[in-house]
């Protein structure tokens, strides 16, 4: 599609004379890889699984379009000898259940070196002196001063950055953090947001005959990434956002604090909502047009049937959505930092002029959206 054609899709935001871009995008992930087999059958051995657990563990993680995940558990790495074991005894085959406390300690170790690393990441090209705002965003730990502290202060960043942070929103909240960073520098063209998610969904991974918590530990997975926004040229312009809530599913997907870490409620029910209700949660980005008219799509793959939903509710060519699969099948679902995963695999091959339709889903039902140009 050509630039021009695109411009018909997208309602006025901004200044036409504004072009507000992707700067830079860095990823990054643990080093401890988890092959979706083995995952597998750790968890079907526990001694308090059911029969019917079992099954639906083999059918859910055979099924999830998954072969490999990251995590931020070191004592799944086969090639270390962890003493004192907190979350896998891997001499007895036992999948352990720490406390809250000790699961966020492991985060505010892991996540906060993630931040920060990933921050330099998509910083390394640009005076962070410059650098104006900091956005951060998780939904699987706290801690105080936060990652955004971290990051200002590592970084050397200037003592007046502004700084905040979107917690506990869940897989779509990358999405609003970008769109705050656009409305940023809209608001001052002279603004240089960085923006960082981190998620450490592996630290509340649980064993459980619960058919929801059986989706979620096949699902989910650890990451971190990064984008730089600013005024001018860039990777990708942000040309248009939205949002919209479905009219159903509020409790179909859910992420409540237990005692023994987060809890996750992902109901199976999640793609059905999502395929039924994809089309008018876009009413508000795109006019009149057929999505294939949209070259890429970056689709947050919450899981294989999502994918499958989407792709059969807009009737999409699967290669619009490849970039999607090839993240879910990699890396699993990384909650919030998935959507930018894909975006850079996207950006990576797309030619200038190229549009991008960029999609997360989380609680709520929520479903966030943009447009992008790529430049």
């Amino acid at each position: 599609m050509q630039i021009n054609a695109l411009a018909a899709l997208i309602r006025p935001c901004l200044p036409s004379t504004m072009t507000i871009s992707i700067a830079s995008l860095a990823t990054r992930t643990p080093d401890t890889v988890l092959h979706q087999p083995t995952v597998r059958d750790v968890f079907a051995s526990q001694p308090d699984v059911s029969r019917l657990a079992q099954r639906l563990i083999s059918t859910s993680f055979d099924q999830s379009g998954i072969e490999t995940r990251r995590s931020a558990i070191v004592e799944f790495d086969e090639s270390l000898d962890v003493e004192h074991p907190v979350f896998y005894d891997r001499e007895a085959g036992l999948l352990l259940s720490p406390g809250t406390e000790a699961r966020n300690d492991l985060y505010t170790e892991a996540a906060g070196k993630l931040f920060v690393d990933t921050a330099r990441d998509a910083t390394a090209n640009l005076d962070t002196d410059t650098i104006t705002h900091v956005i951060t965003v998780s939904c699987t730990g706290f801690f105080a001063p936060g990652p955004d502290y971290l990051i200002a202060r590592e970084l050397g960043l200037r003592p007046n950055v502004q700084r905040y942070n979107l917690g506990f929103m869940g897989c779509y909240a990358s999405m609003p953090a970008l769109r705050l960073a656009q409305q940023l520098c809209a608001a001052d063209p002279d603004a240089v947001v960085l923006v960082v998610s981190v998620e450490l969904c592996t630290l509340h991974v649980r064993a459980s005959n619960d058919p929801d918590q059986i989706i979620a530990s096949s699902l989910f997975a650890d990451g971190a990434a990064a984008a730089v926004v600013h005024t001018g040229s860039g990777l990708a312009s942000l040309d248009a956002f939205d949002t919209r809530v479905t009219p159903t599913g509020e409790e179909a997907m859910a992420w409540t604090i237990g005692d023994e870490g987060f809890l996750m409620v992902l109901s199976s029910y999640v793609p059905h909502i999502i395929g039924e209700h994809i089309t008018g949660a876009l009413d508000g980005l795109i006019d009149d047009t057929t999505p294939r008219d949209i070259t890429h799509w970056a689709l947050h793959p919450g899981g294989r049937s999502i994918v499958d939903r989407v792709e059969a509710a807009l009737e999409l060519d699967p290669a619009q959505l490849s970039a999607s699969r090839a993240v879910l099948r990699e890396f699993g679902n990384m909650s919030s930092a998935t959507v930018l995963f894909v975006l850079e695999r996207i950006l990576a091959d797309a030619e200038a002029g190229d549009s991008v339709c960029a999609l997360a889903f989380g609680p709520g039902l929520t479903v966030e959206s943009a447009l992008l140009t790529v430049q």
